[in-house]
């Protein structure tokens, strides 16, 4: 028999507009009662299922992470109750047994012996950070998007100012677009140029020679206008970032030392894995939990994939940029380039940044564990080969003597 581990527990079935909650009460001779009731989600209403929580002596709870629901039911229950948040898939009842009291039921079944793994959820600051972060990343994309509609407009007309300028959105190359959006007339780029342009005056002269209709030049203010708009909106957004990282700042500093990682980037991975490293037994954890380890999929003996699972949708392409910038700076972090080589020469340059973002994310949960700042010196250790694996000279010919190679050793002084 499982052992009961919560003998007074809750399972909530979690909807937009209402909620089901289940109390599963265990007495002494192993008998097990339930109590089912149901709550709208306005707030006066969850604070009454608080107080019935509370009546029934019920302190652990457990949910499933439905959407965005189960965030004001989480906000109101959190200072009075320990709440389990579970990903639906670990939670979800047989199909053709489906109701909203059996679900909750089912729920309150399997927490109560300990059968529900828990999401990670941070402090509430972290809480406020993390979602200030994640529009940022949005408005980041809405930008990226924009620019490519624009640089279609442009490729539309026949304006070839890609194969010119290495940035369509830089200095001269917006200086040109504008003096292409005011007038049709054929004009000489040569003002508009800056010292930096690598491409000959006579290549950018024809690259302009493109003919824009009515209707993209509008659609292309429009564009330029709406993008001048989220830039705004993204200065605004830093300023609010800036200001709820303030009481972060010595764990900022901490992740700043560690190669690649700048302040803002250094914002976004705390966001996501919070200051706190015990909530992780491991690194190997904090790493499955940002699906930056290979996953488990095997039977009857064969493994059917080894691909890194979707998890960390926001925490993962971070942490492949700074491991791109760091393998970038090879001088200043030869460790970082030195394995990146290694594994790219064996596997390929997809899985070996994967690898060194990995590697990052496991010195930043150990730096923010112990408190300490990046030490390079560690992975020079690691680097060279152990005591029991060192041979003499006469050790080292025979070797390559048994590899069929004439060797003769040198002369003894």
């Amino acid at each position: 028999m499982l052992k009961i581990v919560y003998p007074i527990c809750c399972g909530m079935d979690v909807h937009k507009a209402f909620i089901v909650a289940c109390i599963a009460s265990t007495n002494g001779q192993g008998v097990t009662t339930y109590k089912s009731k149901r709550f709208s989600t306005f707030t006066n209403d969850l604070r009454r299922c608080a107080v019935w929580l509370a009546e029934n002596h019920c302190k652990d709870v457990c949910m499933e992470s439905t959407g965005k629901y189960w965030i004001p039911v989480y906000n109101i229950l959190e200072d009075t109750c320990t709440i389990v948040l579970a990903h639906p898939k670990y939670v979800k009842a047989i199909r053709g047994k489906k109701t909203d009291k059996k679900d909750a039921k089912w729920i309150a079944d399997i927490f109560k012996h300990d059968l529900v793994s828990g999401s990670f959820i941070p402090t509430a600051d972290i809480r406020q950070l993390r979602d200030l972060m994640r529009y940022h990343w949005k408005l980041t994309n809405l930008t990226t998007g924009e620019k490519n509609r624009a640089q279609n407009c442009l490729t539309v007309s026949n304006i070839k100012l890609d194969d010119v300028f290495s940035d369509v959105f830089g200095k001269a190359a917006s200086a040109i677009t504008t003096r292409l959006l005011e007038s049709s007339e054929p004009f000489d780029v040569t003002q508009y140029l800056t010292k930096n342009i690598k491409a000959p005056v006579e290549k950018i002269q024809a690259a302009v020679d493109g003919e824009m209709c009515a209707e993209q030049a509008e659609k292309l203010r429009i564009i330029r206008s709406h993008m001048d708009v989220l830039e705004l909106c993204k200065l605004n957004l830093q300023s609010l970032i800036l200001t709820t990282a303030e009481k972060y700042l010595p764990q900022i500093d901490l992740v700043t030392t560690a190669p690649g990682v700048q302040a803002f980037s250094a914002i976004g991975i705390i966001s996501e894995i919070g200051v706190d490293m015990s909530v992780f037994p491991t690194s190997k954890h904090l790493c499955s939990w940002a699906g930056l380890t290979p996953q488990n999929n095997e039977s009857a003996g064969k493994k059917k994939t080894t691909r890194i699972s979707r998890a960390g949708a926001y925490i993962k392409p971070l942490l492949v940029q700074c491991a791109l910038a760091a393998i970038k700076a090879k001088k200043k972090h030869p460790e970082i380039f030195h394995r990146y080589q290694n594994l790219k020469k064996r596997r390929g340059h997809k899985k070996a940044v994967i690898a060194i973002a990995r590697m990052m994310l496991t010195a930043i949960y150990n730096m923010l564990k112990k408190n300490e700042p990046y030490n390079p010196e560690l992975y020079h250790k690691a680097d060279r080969p152990p005591a029991h694996r060192e041979v003499s000279l006469e050790e080292a010919i025979y070797i390559i003597q048994r590899q069929g190679y004439l060797v003769t050793a040198p002369p003894t002084a």
